[in-house]
């Protein structure tokens, strides 16, 4: 009897036990599933919409770096060239958006390309979330020190007025032409642009004398600045630039205002979850206080500036016709 009561005892515990750990098994999958299903669990594409090698790639690569070490996990830059970024563009648009996909975006492939192609494949206003600003990419209106004794952009002008027509400035970039169609509006100010297929074309006909002014990106014409063979007249942010010390902006020299600069920045596929944006956001952010980060991002002269999610929508939304108004206005073409 004693036996049977005992052996009835424990069938009892090892039912208990089963239950138990039937129990523990199944609060332990939700468990395991929530930590694999932490945000990134997988690597992260970063599409770059240009060759690599250049200034842009650099950008995206500099952030996939600073991202992956911030958050543990693989980040790849896929560059995917062609159509003067559309053909990237168009593959992030596409791509689910599930936050495994980012594109790094510009001032061309979200306010500028929809005015100056017929058909883009995809609408930047509708088909993107904005994530994070990184960067603005301030022009300098440049002169070479012996073609033009001009003191800034209020002599400039003058020198303009005075003889409509005839001042040639060089654009290497769609950029430069927007820069120049905005400041000749502004300004009232009579110059003629010349557009070039680079930013080297240009600068050696400045120095040859062949033109007596270029628009170009601070990058390009800093060292030539710095080397006493460029003048450099007024910088196209709203306020001075780090990169150019002491070169006022065209604002502050008579054309109150005057902002045309371009910019990088990261967008994610329509839909991508709120809160994967917002944290994504987050780490840029913090990306761009590191001191190591600025001072790269400076060297090919992009000026750190960050937007959250909500700022950097606004933003676009007022570069978009901002963009479009001068390119139409202008007329102005990819050729």
């Amino acid at each position: 009897m004693g036996r049977a009561i005992a052996s009835g005892v424990r069938t009892m515990s090892l039912r208990w036990a089963g239950v138990a750990l039937a129990a523990l098994a199944l609060a332990v999958p939700p468990i395991c599933q929530a930590q694999s299903n932490a945000y990134p669990n997988k690597p992260v594409r970063v599409i770059v919409p240009q060759p690599p090698g250049g200034g842009f790639d650099f950008v995206g690569r500099l952030l996939a770096d600073r991202m992956g070490k911030a958050m543990g996990q693989n980040f790849i830059v896929e560059n995917r060239p062609g159509s003067g970024t559309l053909v990237g563009t168009d593959a992030a648009a596409k791509s689910a958006p599930d936050g495994y996909t980012f594109v790094l975006g510009t001032n061309a492939t979200h306010a500028a390309n929809e005015f100056l192609f017929p058909a883009l494949g995809f609408n930047p206003a509708t088909d993107f979330e904005a994530v994070a600003m990184l960067g603005l990419l301030p022009m300098v209106i440049c002169t070479s020190a012996s073609e033009l004794p001009a003191n800034g952009i209020a002599e400039l002008v003058a020198r303009a007025r005075a003889k409509p027509g005839t001042l040639n400035v060089g654009l290497p970039s769609t950029t430069a032409n927007v820069v120049l169609a905005q400041f000749v509006k502004a300004a009232q100010a009579p110059l003629f642009g010349v557009k070039y297929k680079s930013s080297g074309q240009a600068m050696t006909d400045l120095l040859g004398g062949q033109i007596p002014l270029a628009i170009d990106t601070a990058t390009a014409a800093r060292p030539l600045i710095a080397s006493g063979k460029l003048r450099a007249l007024g910088v196209t942010s709203l306020k001075a630039t780090e990169m150019l010390p002491g070169v006022k902006p065209v604002s502050e020299q008579g054309v109150p205002g005057f902002e045309v600069v371009a910019w990088d920045a990261l967008f994610a596929p329509r839909g991508t979850p709120a809160e994967i944006v917002e944290k994504m956001a987050e780490h840029v952010q913090r990306a761009l206080q590191l001191a190591d980060t600025r001072r790269r991002l400076m060297e090919i002269g992009v000026e750190p500036l960050f937007m959250g999610p909500a700022q950097l929508d606004a933003f676009v939304k007022a570069e978009r016709p901002k963009w479009g108004d001068v390119i139409k206005a202008a007329d102005i073409r990819v050729d």
